[in-house]
């Protein structure tokens, strides 16, 4: 209680019930003693202040250094004994028979007396001596405590710094793993990229390939194959109701044959070659090699016919 005064004292004490009175006693100098009065202003407060410091350890301030309770004794140091009071035995008459006085020296009363004294002044060494023990342990105790405290401090910022350092270590990791996870989201769309832009690579090249061997892609031929119907109306030759199939690979001329030239191409030009022989097929000359006219005798290889086998029709003066 060196660092604690009156009011703080009452203060930290008012937690067990309310107070009349707190006083911290000091010397001639006006130093604390460590030892002070509370007086509480009722019976249960100061028995419950008693037992709860004696159980368990109440602190006043920072220091580790508990609140010894003991009970008060009460001393009427005010208005004394008064002779009225006084009870007037065989043994107090006995004692008043004798007036105050000072023993003689040799005397009976002076030896024993002296006596007496001895062993007041023998109690008052060894008070002083247990106190001087008393304080040599206080004092080795409380430097043993500062020591103490001073590594406990230090423990506790060497597992500061280590729960820091472990924070630091997994933050690190942390920031490691989403590296690693940005990487391998990185990696994926390179590589999605890249397999797009392979795939977008052979479809270009398909597609050239395709343009130079005069095909179509099929997926594109399915596209434009999609309106069939008009195109077959626009191409009487190819409709499905024709008789006669079309010339086959002895003569090289067909879309089987050339596989590059548009369909509508080879329509007309053997169009144009039917017109021509059936003009100039009957009363004429045929063409070289004695041939006759398409579609007209046994030995005609398979063409486009412009007519029936059965039909003959007149005779067509030739125009030039």
């Amino acid at each position: 209680m060196e660092n604690v005064q009156n009011h703080a004292c009452g203060i930290l004490v008012q937690s067990f019930g309310p107070i009349e009175r707190a006083v911290v006693i000091v010397d001639d100098r006006g130093r604390s003693t460590g030892k002070g009065i509370v007086e509480f202003a009722s019976k249960p407060a100061a028995r419950k202040a008693f037992e709860r410091c004696s159980e368990g350890v109440f602190l006043l301030t920072t220091t580790p250094r508990p609140v010894i309770v003991e009970p008060l004794e009460q001393l009427d140091d005010e208005d004394g004994l008064p002779e009225k009071l006084a009870q007037k035995n065989p043994m107090y008459q006995k004692e008043r028979e004798t007036p105050p006085r000072f023993a003689q020296h040799g005397t009976f009363e002076y030896e024993y007396s002296q006596r007496w004294k001895s062993l007041d002044e023998m109690e008052k060494q060894q008070r002083e001596q247990v106190e001087k023990n008393m304080k040599d342990a206080k004092d080795k105790l409380e430097s043993e405590m500062e020591d103490a405290y001073h590594e406990h401090q230090a423990n506790l910022l060497q597992l500061r710094r280590m729960e820091e350092l472990h924070n630091q270590e997994m933050q690190k990791r942390k920031e490691m793993q989403l590296r690693q996870e940005e990487e391998r989201r990185r990696r994926e769309e390179e590589m999605m990229i890249r397999q797009h832009e392979m795939e977008e690579q052979m479809r270009r090249q398909r597609e050239e390939s395709y343009s130079r061997m005069g095909y179509i892609d099929p997926r594109e031929r399915d596209m434009r194959m999609g309106g069939g119907g008009a195109m077959n109306m626009g191409d009487p030759y190819g409709s499905g109701g024709q008789k006669f199939p079309p010339l086959g690979g002895g003569g090289g001329i067909g879309y089987e044959a050339n596989p590059g030239v548009p369909p509508a191409t080879m329509s007309g030009s053997m169009m144009g070659s039917d017109m021509r022989t059936e003009r100039f097929g009957q009363g004429g000359a045929g063409p070289v090699g004695g041939q006759g006219p398409r579609g007209m005798g046994p030995g005609t290889p398979a063409g486009y016919g412009r007519g029936r086998e059965e039909y003959e029709g007149p005779n067509k003066k030739p125009r030039f």
